[in-house]
């Protein structure tokens, strides 16, 4: 037995010696090749892109915000209304775009029905000049405002006071929390989305399956909307009054995110998500007008950003809240048209990839 046992071992030991040299180690860089695909390669570089692009947005669009072209308005008597806004159209930068309002009540209904940013009322028979403004517009832009007003008040030898004749609600500072409620309504759309993509494949197998997920963001998109309005009007008080419209708006917001990121997905598949994040973070938060408004952002961002459902739902949001809904109907259109295309990309492509695949199988059969 024990002689046996002695030629196992001396044969194990045999064979790998002979496994041993059969199979030399092939080596760091083979084993890191084989480990590491080109595929992960690229999506590391791909990842790594996405956050350069995210850094250089975001510092782009905030390092220096300047007054573009703000609409404001000059009440004053004939000859000076002239020359004071003939003045303020040649300041340096075209900070503004000013132009002659016949009297204090017009600037008044036209900055509450957001056709100005502002207006600049000039007391002839005294030295202090009235700015209306709107912060409820956005205290970035209204803060703007007052400075520009001052600089060129001081230029003359007068003073300015200001009327806020839209204030922010007493839970909102800043003005921001519509912003942050838009985000939270878009995040929530493209992660949803994502999730139904990552658990089942991001590219449907069938039209069918495609139009089960599709409707299954329904229900989330109602839910979500609910939630949010829920905590910004009866919990917190931030965005007080308007209950139902922001519960619709909120629904829409999270469809035209989910819809989208469903799309990207059925085209590109997995790399579908990294573009859904170029759009709506990359390039739709810092556009979106939170922080600081579209006059105040640099011409790329201040382009764009009332085309994508962050910049139009900031932007509905403050129309809905502050505004009485004043020209809401084209921000919902550019939020309604992320859903429609997002549903006809997504059903159209899962159509296309389903045929494909039939031709295959006929071809191969």
């Amino acid at each position: 037995m024990r002689a046996a046992s002695r030629v196992d071992t001396v044969t194990e030991r045999a064979n790998e010696m002979s496994e041993t040299n059969e199979s030399p180690d092939p080596g760091f860089l083979a084993d890191l090749k084989d480990a590491v695909s080109l595929r992960t390669v690229m999506l590391v570089v791909g990842v790594l892109l996405v956050q350069l692009a995210f850094v250089a947005s975001y510092v782009g669009a905030f390092h220096h915000p300047t007054p573009h072209d703000v609409p404001v308005g000059v009440v004053a008597p004939p000859q000076q209304a002239a020359q004071l806004t003939q003045k303020l159209d040649a300041a340096a930068g075209h900070p503004l775009s000013p132009e002659v309002v016949p009297d204090r009540a017009t600037a008044v209904r036209r900055i509450t029905s957001t056709d100005l940013s502002g207006a600049l009322i000039v007391d002839p028979a005294s030295t202090t000049d009235e700015l209306l403004v709107a912060s409820g517009g956005g205290a970035s832009l209204a803060t703007a405002l007052e400075q520009l007003a001052t600089q060129v008040g001081a230029q003359q030898g007068r003073s300015v006071k200001v009327t806020d004749i839209v204030p922010l609600q007493s839970g909102d500072a800043r003005g921001l929390s519509g912003f942050y409620l838009v985000i939270g309504w878009l995040v929530g759309g493209y992660l949803v989305a994502s999730l139904l993509g990552v658990a089942k494949g991001s590219r449907p197998a069938t039209p069918r399956r495609a139009t089960i997920r599709l409707g299954a963001t329904v229900p989330y998109a109602l839910a979500s909307g609910l939630g949010g309005a829920l905590i910004v009007d009866q919990w917190l008080g931030a965005q007080t009054g308007h209950f139902w419209a922001l519960w619709g708006l909120g629904t829409l917001l999270v469809l035209s995110s989910a819809t989208v990121t469903m799309a990207f997905q059925v085209l590109f598949g997995t790399i579908g998500i990294g573009l859904t994040v170029l759009l709506f973070v990359v390039l739709g938060n810092p556009s979106a007008g939170g922080a600081y408004q579209s006059h105040l952002l640099p011409s790329l961002w201040r382009t764009v950003g009332g085309w994508i459902p962050n910049g139009a739902g900031t932007d509905a949001v403050r129309r809905i809240v502050y505004f009485d809904a004043h020209g809401v109907g084209s921000r919902l259109a550019v939020i309604v048209a992320y859903i429609v295309v997002g549903v006809v990309v997504t059903l159209g492509a899962s159509v296309l990839r389903a045929r494909a695949g039939l031709g295959r199988r006929a071809h191969a059969g």
